[in-house]
């Protein structure tokens, strides 16, 4: 696939992560120059090379991408998954290369779409504070996608003991029982900013106090690792201190091209085929007259007046914001963030064209899961599994970089090994 030759003016927005507004004074000042010499409009398009001098454009342009993807294990890693969800996660890794010996979750719904689609996996349906993780060993990644819960700041500081009753002090403590090489944990974006940043600097000293060095967490975007949906998750990634010399872990670089919902839907790139028919949930009759009226794109604020207090009701006199309420995807654009429910007022997801929610396997493939991933339970079940899970590109592209970390540990301790076993004066190359 050839990289971009021409972008939108949505589509430099969402790289750059910028209103229409910043984009418009970009225009005014010159900082960026449209083909069309109409500056006021909004449907502007632009030379990919001529946006060149925007750093994320020119991570996009210089991006290494197919040396990343071509990283292969030296050997069987195992891993093993807390917090599994449907597998998402599971899904990227393994592609990446990793060998899962064990995956943890409470659902029961997941827990059986993680048995249908793997029936090799050794799924452990139960609450993870009930399960001993001592029994597993010789482990190199231990994963999860840990749910965010408030600390209690009682003392003046957060240790490993004090952090019980939360989810992360259950993340920690299979960390700190199975030992593994290397972890990698995965969060909301909000996590930066939790209580004032507090919940983070917590789990930095828990994270050291168990005996681990923390890479400095970063959030990534979803969209610059080919996945057609602005979502943005925190990653950590934390290495055993014996091993910290082997320390050489660099983050994913971006795609050189950023995927659609045109992407996710129709034959292309991503997918062989045209999205396949599913099941989904259907609007009230109101609310489909109300988003029939929103072009691709659009939401609320495309709508009259009259119908927009209507719908809105007070939220209609907060003023700004809420542009995901009565929101219709364009085909062009990413998705916005995919939640538990297409149909939820605050976050509407109508398709491009018609005027309906999103299908079970729509919503899957913007979350990148393979077509032939089944997934078990009632609509809203399946709905919540996709919504929550980490999109299997994503997870892909962090595993490739936790293939290379997990080399160089392998390479360095093999070296170290065979240096020590050399005889003296002998050359242990």
């Amino acid at each position: 696939m050839s990289k971009m030759n021409i972008i939108s003016e949505k589509l430099l927005a969402d790289i750059m992560s910028v209103s229409n507004a910043t984009i418009n004074k970009w225009k005014r000042d010159k900082k960026i120059s449209p083909i069309s010499s109409d500056s006021s409009d909004e449907n502007s398009e632009y030379l990919f090379k001529d946006l060149a001098h925007l750093p994320q454009i020119k991570s996009m342009i210089e991006s290494p991408q197919s040396s990343q993807e071509d990283e292969t294990p030296l050997r069987d890693y195992k891993s093993i998954e807390l917090f599994a969800g449907a597998g998402g996660l599971a899904i990227g890794l393994e592609r990446a290369g990793l060998k899962a010996v064990a995956l943890n979750e409470i659902d029961p719904k997941a827990c059986a779409t993680l048995r249908l689609n793997r029936p090799d996996w050794n799924v452990i349906e139960a609450d993870v504070s009930k399960v001993d993780f001592q029994e597993f060993n010789d482990v190199d990644l231990l994963s999860g996608g840990f749910p965010c819960q408030a600390f209690s700041y009682a003392g003046n500081k957060l240790g490993f003991e004090d952090a019980r009753g939360t989810l992360f002090f259950e993340f920690a403590r299979a960390i700190k029982e199975v030992q593994p090489k290397v972890f990698l944990g995965e969060n909301v974006r909000g996590l930066f900013t939790h209580d004032g940043g507090r919940t983070l600097d917590s789990i930095k000293e828990i994270i050291k106090e168990i005996g681990y060095t923390l890479v400095e967490p970063r959030v990534m975007k979803a969209i610059f690792h080919k996945v057609p949906q602005k979502r943005e998750r925190l990653f950590l990634v934390g290495i055993r201190n014996d091993l910290v010399e082997h320390l050489n872990f660099k983050w994913p670089k971006p795609y050189h091209r950023v995927m659609t919902v045109k992407d996710a839907l129709k034959a292309g790139y991503l997918y062989d085929t045209d999205v396949p028919k599913s099941d989904g949930q259907l609007y009230a009759k109101r609310k489909a007259e109300v988003l029939e009226m929103i072009p691709p794109g659009g939401c609320w604020k495309d709508l009259p007046d009259e119908i927009q207090r209507e719908y809105m009701k007070s939220s209609y006199f907060m003023g700004g914001g809420k542009t995901g309420m009565a929101r219709r995807l364009s085909w062009d654009s990413p998705s916005l963030t995919l939640t538990c429910s297409p149909a939820q007022k605050q976050t509407e997801r109508c398709h491009p064209e018609e005027t309906r929610p999103l299908s079970v396997r729509e919503y899957a493939r913007i979350q990148t899961f393979p077509d032939d991933w089944v997934f078990e339970g009632a609509k809203t079940s399946q709905y919540k599994q996709i919504g929550n899970a980490v999109p299997v590109n994503l997870a892909h592209a962090m595993g490739k970089r936790i293939i290379a970390l997990l080399n160089n540990i392998e390479k360095g301790t093999t070296k170290k090994t065979l240096s020590l076993s050399a005889p003296d004066g002998a050359d242990s190359g």
